[in-house]
């Protein structure tokens, strides 16, 4: 944990303190009907997309006004009102608060980094370059003859035939036998999950190049997928990696396997032409269940009957993004991400509200996903590319089963963001970060121990049955006693026991105590006080240590200031 991340939490404290407060300042009693107008335009305009998306012509067209005029009719009564800036103002210090305690949380975590070995360069690698992919990157950055440059054998598609699967994979396994130590593929997905199942099949390390138009894989690894080039540092540069990959019976995918809506209108012939269109056209029959696969979805003991959608990924999507379109925190969790949407009704897309609480969106992890339907087979959309697979159909993970090499210097995932939660905030905010000499910053708090009632009669613990820690050793700065040590047996007893049922002081105490004494001695026997005071005391105790954290240099000078003013009265 960082130093900044309580001052962070600290921060969303506050903003989401004020956001209530404006709000309740300037509208009073109003500020009630002023949110649930809000939920409510919201709401109207939620039931209005999807009205538009399951009907088509005329009452498609009012379901789209209404869509749009919801929101703007709420804004005009809060202007009416003369509340627009207070709902303005308020909403964002609300924004603010839930993004700085997010990123509090995040950074209260750490970045996680996947393990990784340094690994000597292969000797004789082999890339298969699909030059149809991102508009032409292949041939427009080059990439064949850097590739040979560096000592690879490299294979490029035929543009005008494309290869069958079998061909693509075909190809790569007759590399491996002819002695190729290292498959790499300059494509999209689709490509890369096909030679990556042969390098996890024949044990080989799989290098990545992110020629494509997405490139998700790549993105999640961490890779520059704006410089395509700089992923052949793997060849010469590289670390290793173990990632997990995911089956949709004895097919691979790396990202994920859709069933339901989308994977029936990309099958379309007409979706490539007109996308928008297409969808549209398409979406009423299926979301009412008229046209497409009538599915149940097994994962564990969670049973979906007849989604809509539903999306199986290697290895689940951060929690802020429900619609499987981001990013992965992680690619060797070992278990699959599964994502479904269940809407029936208006009433369930304005649910829609509470993200993944809604009833009818589903997120859960499993280590298999079965899916069955009535019709002998279904779309399948399976990283991006279309099939029709005959069902029942079964997902499974294979944990850590393909090596990836990556190049050592690489931008990294981003650090992700985790739903917001104010009790971690709250808990977050209230917790001081201090550095010792020769570490990072850590947390400091008191230990709490409890004495049992039955064991100890009220004030009669031994002094000599609590062990005394053995504190380094430091000097007064201020006072009759500047420059002598200090003496931690000058403590009294209560000063480290506490009567039975209160908390007894310990090390902790003593680094209070040291931390505190430093501020001069009447503050040293203000802390003497606290010390006898049992939980209380702590309490005081702690926050005097808050406001000795805030006079140092990157503290407040005018709690300084504050400070220093208590020290004059309190000595005099």
């Amino acid at each position: 944990m960082t130093s900044a991340a309580p001052w962070t939490a600290r921060l969303a404290l506050v903003a989401g303190a004020m956001a209530v407060v404006i709000l309740l300042l300037f509208a009073g009693a109003r500020s009630v009907v002023l949110v649930a107008v809000g939920v409510g335009g919201t709401a109207v305009t939620l039931a209005g997309v999807w009205w538009t998306l399951v009907h088509r012509g005329p009452v498609r067209a009012l379901a789209a006004v209404l869509a749009v005029a919801a929101p703007v009719a709420v804004l005009v009564l809060y202007a009416l009102a003369g509340l627009l800036w207070v709902v303005l103002v308020s909403l964002a210090l609300w924004v603010l608060a839930v993004a700085s305690g997010r990123f509090a949380l995040a950074e209260e975590t750490g970045p996680r980094r996947p393990k990784e070995r340094r690994v000597a360069p292969p000797e004789r690698p082999f890339l298969i370059m699909n030059p149809r992919s991102g508009g032409g990157k292949v041939d427009r950055l080059g990439l064949r003859e850097k590739a040979e440059a560096l000592g690879a054998r490299v294979a490029v598609l035929d543009p005008d035939r494309p290869d069958p699967v079998d061909g693509v994979v075909g190809l790569a396994r007759r590399a491996v036998e002819e002695g190729a130590d290292l498959l790499g593929v300059a494509g999209g997905d689709g490509t890369q999950a096909l030679v990556a199942g042969v390098a996890a099949e024949r044990g080989v390390p799989f290098v990545v190049i992110p020629a494509g138009t997405r490139n998700h894989f790549a993105l999640d690894l961490g890779l520059d997928r704006d410089d395509p080039s700089a992923c052949l540092e793997a060849l010469t540069d590289g670390v290793e990696l173990r990632v997990d990959l995911g089956f949709i019976g004895d097919r691979v995918f790396v990202n994920n396997a859709s069933f339901g809506a989308y994977a029936a209108v990309v099958q379309s012939p007409a979706y490539r032409d007109d996308k928008v269109r297409t969808t549209l056209q398409l979406l009423p029959d299926l979301l009412t269940h008229e046209t497409g696969p009538d599915l149940v979805v097994r994962a564990g003991e969670l049973v979906m009957d007849r989604p809509q959608a539903v999306l199986v990924s290697n290895n689940p999507y951060r929690a802020g993004d429900p619609a499987g379109l981001g990013r992965r925190e992680r690619l060797d969790s070992g278990v699959l991400g599964v994502l479904g949407i269940t809407v029936e009704s208006a009433t369930q897309a304005a649910g829609l509200l509470r993200g993944r609480n809604a009833p009818g969106l589903v997120s859960a992890t499993a280590g298999d996903v079965a899916v069955e339907a009535r019709e002998p087979a279904v779309p399948v959309g399976v990283d991006g590319e279309p099939l029709t697979l005959r069902t029942p159909l079964r997902c499974h993970i294979a944990p850590g089963a393909l090596r990836v090499r990556v190049p050592r210097h690489r931008p990294g995932v981003p650090l992700g963001r985790p739903a917001m939660d104010w009790h971690r905030v709250r808990r977050l905010a209230l917790t001081t970060v201090r550095t010792a000499a020769g570490r990072g910053p850590h947390r400091s708090r008191l230990r709490r121990v409890r004495v049992p009632r039955a064991s100890l009669p009220v004030r009669s613990l031994p002094v000599r049955s609590l062990p005394v820690r053995s504190l380094p050793v430091r000097r007064e700065t201020e006072g009759p006693g500047v420059g002598r040590p200090l003496d931690a047996a000058a403590l009294r007893p209560e000063e480290r026991d506490a009567t039975a049922g209160h908390l007894v002081v310990e090390a902790q105490l003593g680094d209070a105590v040291h931390r505190l004494h430093h501020a001069g001695t009447a503050t040293g026997r203000v802390v003497r006080h606290l010390a006898g005071g049992g939980r209380w005391g702590l309490v005081g105790l702690w926050l005097m240590e808050l406001v000795v954290h805030a006079m140092r240099p990157s503290g407040c000078r005018g709690m300084r200031t504050v400070w220093a003013g208590w020290r004059r009265r309190s000595t005099s």
